[in-house]
């Protein structure tokens, strides 16, 4: 019974030391696309935000507004790896118009309620977002 347990303990010591807290574990990555700004608040009006980044290696991965969400992979009409685009929904448009610029304008709110919208950006297995609130009318 003691030999047991003492491989047990010499099991679990084993198990244990060979976590190892690594600073930089492989699929992390540190923001690289570093936004000027990650929330904006918009008048009920017809209103817009020009975002800048630093970084110049990234694409628009998806948009939710209010209770849907849009994918602009593999649409013919929008070239994501190019360094401008425009996205026109109707109400809205998100435009990338140089590497390091992003626009949104959204239309007037004429719901009542206020608007949410998640701009969700990629750089390689880096995610980011700006989360974008536009008052009632």
């Amino acid at each position: 019974m003691t030999m047991k347990k003492a491989m047990v303990l010499v099991f679990g010591i084993f198990i244990l030391s060979s976590c190892k807290d690594n600073e930089n574990p492989i699929g992390k990555w540190d923001d690289i696309i570093k936004l000027s700004t990650k929330s904006v608040e918009l008048t009920a009006r017809a209103d817009s935000v020009t975002i800048n980044t630093q970084g110049d290696w990234w694409w628009v991965d998806e948009i939710s507004f209010q209770d849907s969400t849009y994918s602009y992979y593999n649409r013919e009409d929008i070239n994501l790896e190019s360094d401008a685009y425009s996205i026109n929904e109707d109400a809205f448009i998100v435009e990338r118009r140089d590497k390091n610029t992003l626009f949104v304008r959204l239309k007037e709110n004429n719901t009542g309620a206020e608007r949410t919208m998640l701009i969700g950006l990629e750089a390689g297995d880096y995610f980011d977002h700006v989360s974008i609130k536009q008052a009632a009318n």
